[in-house]
């Protein structure tokens, strides 16, 4: 099983590696695509993608589950993908796999199947975490693609334990970092305002429904 499972894995990337795909490639995928061409490509409505911030610049994620649906002879060890775009870009491509359907590999296996597609991996010195992490738990560097332009990284969850693999267009990725960091300045910045605002609204609302009801039980009431 777990053979069959890092053959599927293999096909990490459309593409031997003779055909020189480098690191700009996840699949079919080309980072610094537009969002529509990758909503095309997975069959979904460039709608579909989630704004994550406004400003200041636009930041959307769209989120694809390529597990096919009803029985099927195809082994597919990627439960889903989350695109993220700046301002209508591709910059990070995040690649989380089943953990029923690479239940048994090591790091090592992973390692070597991607390393069909894009080459040998620099393997961190000690441990690398990351930032991110789902439910407060950490992330760990496993192993790590890189030319000047793109990184793939190998991650492996605390929470789980499971694995998933990280592509991200170098300067755009640095441009969102920079922007999530400066949307979540402003936001703190207007916070007060925002729930003052927030307050009155509610105020407003029940001042209207008292209102509401004082006019229809009015002319009803008697002593």
């Amino acid at each position: 099983m777990a053979k069959s499972i890092l053959s599927s894995l293999v096909l990490l990337g459309t593409l031997p590696v003779a055909a020189a795909v480098g690191l700009s490639r996840y699949r079919d995928f080309q980072l610094g695509a537009s969002l529509p061409a990758i909503a095309k490509q997975v069959d979904l409505e460039p709608s579909a993608a989630k704004a994550i911030h406004r400003r200041p610049a636009l930041i959307q994620e769209l989120e694809w589950h390529p597990q096919p649906l009803g029985p099927s002879s195809r082994t597919e060890a990627v439960e889903d993908v989350v695109f993220s775009f700046f301002d209508g870009s591709l910059f990070r491509i995040a690649v989380s796999y089943d953990r029923h359907e690479t239940e048994g590999l090591t790091p090592d296996d992973f390692v070597e199947a991607i390393s069909a597609t894009y080459g040998p991996a620099v393997r961190p010195i000690g441990k690398v975490t990351t930032e991110r992490g789902p439910y407060g738990g950490q992330e760990e560097v496993v192993a790590r693609w890189e030319d000047p332009a793109y990184r793939f990284e190998l991650i492996r969850t605390s929470y789980g334990p499971s694995f998933k693999l990280v592509a991200v267009l170098k300067t755009l990725d640095a441009q969102a970092q920079a922007a999530s960091l400066e949307a979540k300045r402003l936001d703190d910045l207007e916070a007060p305002q925002r729930d003052a605002a927030r307050v009155a609204n509610e105020e407003e609302s029940a001042k209207a429904e008292l209102e509401k009801a004082r006019l229809v039980n009015k002319p009803k009431f008697r002593m």
